[in-house]
């Protein structure tokens, strides 16, 4: 019944709407999460009522009412702008000098007029006729007829005169700003100007006159100006907003209807329904979710394998947010800062020792982020960053210390560094916002940093086996564990097959170091190679390696019986590790590791004897290698046992015999089903030469020892 259940959970793992669930789940959990914390606060307040506590703004936003009533007084503030128009003066300056030449042409017309004896009207009466009819109606309503009168009577020189001294009081008066009010004023200059003037007093009189006339404003308004500096005032007003933690009523203050209207304005009122926090909490959970899956779609395993690190992920993540969610419920009653002591950093330490560091650094910054917005209670905001800089160096803290080195007591190590860590943090926020506290509470912020980093590595300890066991995981602790030469296994090999033990340890170190450099899992290949001939120990005196000093049982056995006992040991490898519930991953590697090759040796045996047989009859049973770690392992075992049996290994021999034996695996098509290349297979090559090269170096031939062996031989 459980291998049944076993086989239903391990189909369904494989079920491709699996991820797409599970990726559905992991945002729902994080919106469930945040949800309550980016709800928009709402207070049931009535109009014209006391309050009962201090309201801050949670949000910032423009006040408009008020920014227009600000931009309407600034607008109304700005006086009319004037402008001296010196095209009026040169006008009137025109208009008098006009005036005169029109008066002397008359005089000049009446002359010719009185030689011709042409008389129908006075003299004096026919000038002064002929000159309004010259003049405009508006110069004749404004200037008496007496002005005019004196003018025409005058003499050409006098007039000139008289037209000169009038011109330059005008200009000179016109010169200068001349607003309306000051009109009077300006005009009664004129007589000022002219009163040193060579002319009779009746004439300087009519000039006189006849300059008043003339002055005119000169300094008018400029509606355009008016209009740029008015808008300008109104750009200059900045916009008024409401500050997120401003005070918008104190306790016991009345709410009035500007105050009230303030309520609304940033959404405090219970008719005031806004979802822009949660369109935004779904975009952030949208990009989040996103990265996830560009993480885990790209990974290059199987279905079965992708979806179980998903689900495992998914449990760490929720497990985390969990605990986040749960401490923050102690914020209600004012420990606002009880945040400092979750054991945040639980979360990515699991998912860096049992998935991939990169996917932990990313689940740090998630964290950081949710929990910035899950820890907000006594901000302003609606993200609280202090917390969230201390959840991410906490993380980030813990990753970078645990390293390579996955043992568990670096675990609790790391935990300790994370506390470090978030002292460090916590000091530095203090002394950045240069508050004030109390010794209780940097005490406090004190012990909640070092509580959560050790809890974190206590609790990273205490799930690791869980997690290890409920999804079949190999970690590289698990790995390190299975390396111990106390291992039950290990020690039955090294107490039972001595010589498969270290041909055994020769292959690791082989494969490691290929590995390695391919970029393949070289701890697996180490602690698998251990174990890949775990089959020998059955029939220990079968195989060569562990023949010391006796008759090798082949020379009586006949071909096919002695190429059966060679091939079981595959089999019974397998049989033994199951046996023992060994991790997946060395049952394939006992399996894999011969692939389906040739037993050489026993065909030829056989072939001496019986042409009638078969290739097919004297390989193994495979399958072939199925991944870079199995095959890099099936090279080093045959590289191991050929370079042993060589008499007098050199370096050139050594990499002649490892390419050998790499070309005749892919002429006989053994690594066909794994996705090793060429250029990684040269690369094995060189490195296994490199490793060999260090085991199999030349000696120093000591004088005494040879001398004694020339001896022994005379």
């Amino acid at each position: 019944m459980r291998s049944k259940s076993h086989h239903l959970f391990r189909q369904l793992r494989e079920y491709r709407f699996l991820n797409i669930f599970l990726y559905f789940i992991l945002g729902a959990v994080i919106f469930a999460a945040l949800y309550s914390n980016i709800k928009p606060e709402t207070l049931d307040v009535e109009l014209f009522s006391l309050s009962d506590q201090t309201i801050y703004a949670p949000i910032t936003v423009e006040d408009k009412i008020e920014t227009e009533r600000k931009q309407q007084e600034a607008y109304d503030s700005v006086e009319d702008q004037y402008v001296l128009r010196r095209e009026i003066t040169d006008k009137q300056v025109d208009l008098v000098s006009s005036i005169f030449d029109t008066i002397i042409e008359v005089n000049e017309e009446s002359n010719s007029a009185e030689k011709g004896k042409n008389k129908t009207l006075p003299i004096e009466e026919a000038k002064l006729k002929s000159l309004q009819k010259k003049l405009t109606s508006s110069i004749n309503e404004r200037i008496p007829e007496n002005v005019f009168e004196t003018l025409l009577a005058a003499k050409n020189d006098e007039l000139k005169m008289a037209k000169d001294a009038v011109v330059t009081a005008v200009n000179n008066i016109m010169s200068k700003e001349i607003p309306i009010v000051q009109l009077t004023e300006a005009k009664n200059q004129v007589h000022e100007e002219l009163q040193y003037a060579p002319l009779r007093q009746d004439i300087l009189k009519s000039a006189t006159e006849l300059g008043k006339f003339a002055i005119t404003p000169n300094y008018v308004f400029d509606l355009e100006a008016t209009e740029i500096k008015r808008q300008q005032a109104v750009d200059n007003v900045k916009e008024v907003q409401i500050k997120q933690g401003q005070i918008i009523v104190e306790e016991d203050e009345l709410i009035n209807r500007e105050i009230y209207r303030k309520l609304g304005l940033v959404g405090l009122l219970d008719n005031e329904k806004s979802y822009k926090p949660f369109i935004g909490a779904g975009l952030l959970i949208l990009l989040i979710v996103a990265a996830i899956i560009y993480y885990f779609e790209k990974l290059e395993k199987q279905a079965l394998k992708k979806n179980n690190y998903l689900l495992l992920y998914c449990l760490i993540f929720s497990i985390t947010i969990l605990l986040l969610k749960i401490v923050s419920l102690f914020q209600k009653i004012d420990y606002t800062y009880i945040g400092y002591v979750v054991p945040i950093a639980m979360g990515p330490m699991l998912i860096k020792l049992l998935i991939n560091e990169r996917l932990a650094i990313l689940t740090s910054m998630i964290l950081a982020v949710t929990g910035s917005i899950i820890f907000n209670e006594g901000v302003t905001g609606t993200f609280n960053f202090q917390i969230g800089i201390y959840y991410l160096f906490g993380c980030l803290g813990g990753i970078l210390f645990l390293g390579e080195q996955n043992l568990r007591s670096k675990i609790l190590q790391a935990g300790l560094f994370v506390a470090l860590i978030n002292l460090i943090i916590i000091n530095a926020v203090m002394l950045i916002t240069n508050g004030t506290y109390s010794n209780l509470e940097t005490g406090s912020y004190f012990i909640m940093a070092s509580v959560s980093g050790l809890v974190s590595s206590v609790l990273t300890i205490g799930f690791m086996p869980f997690f290890e066991t409920g999804f079949g995981i190999l970690s590289a602790m698990k790995l390190i564990e299975y390396s111990s030469p106390n291992h039950p296994l290990l020690r039955k090999i090294l107490t039972e097959t001595p010589g498969t033990y270290h041909h055994s340890v020769m292959v690791a170190n082989l494969s490691e170091s290929a590995c390695e450099a391919i970029g393949a899992n070289g701890l697996l290949a180490r602690v698998g190679a251990y174990y890949h001939d775990i089959g020998k120990t059955k029939r220990p005196r079968y195989f060569i390696e562990n023949q010391m000093n006796i008759e090798n049982p082949h020379n009586k056995l006949s071909a096919q019986l002695s190429k059966n006992i060679i091939i079981a040991h595959v089999t019974d490898g397998v049989e033994i590790l199951r046996k023992h519930k060994m991790p997946k991953e060395f049952i394939d590697i006992a399996e894999q590791h011969h692939g389906t090759t040739l037993l050489k040796y026993f065909y030829h045996k056989a072939k001496e004897t019986n042409d009638a047989i078969y290739e097919d009859e004297f390989r193994y049973p495979g399958p072939k290698p199925q991944t870079k770690e199995i095959a890099i392992i099936s090279i080093a075992d045959s590289v191991e046992a050929a370079v042993r049996s060589m008499s007098n290994p050199t370096p050139e021999k050594i990499e002649k015999l490892v390419r050998s034996i790499i070309a005749d695996r892919l002429q006989d098509n053994q690594l066909n089903e794994c996705d090793i290349t060429l250029k990684e297979l040269d690369i094995i090559a060189k490195s296994f030469c490199e490793t060999l090269k260090g085991i199999f170096h030349s000696r120093i031939e000591y004088p005494e020892l040879n001398k004694k062996q020339k001896e022994k031989k005379s």
